[in-house]
């Protein structure tokens, strides 16, 4: 589950969850909670889900779904 996905079970702009977040950063710590991905690991991503949904959307049409 990403920010964006929680501020938007909060009803809340994604920044002011991250900045409730950085404001309140006791109660969030540790490695296994969360982590925040650089500008470059980030584009990488979602190169990669775009590039892995077109290859589902082929194989999907090659096997006559939609």
């Amino acid at each position: 589950m990403l920010d964006f996905d929680l501020a938007e079970i909060y009803q809340v702009e994604n920044r002011t969850l991250e900045q409730t977040i950085r404001r309140n950063i006791e109660r969030f710590e540790g490695n296994d909670f969360m982590f925040e991905l650089s500008e470059k690991e980030d584009e990488i991503l979602r190169t990669r889900i775009a590039t892995s949904s077109l290859t589902s959307q082929n194989a999907a049409s090659n096997w006559g779904g939609q």
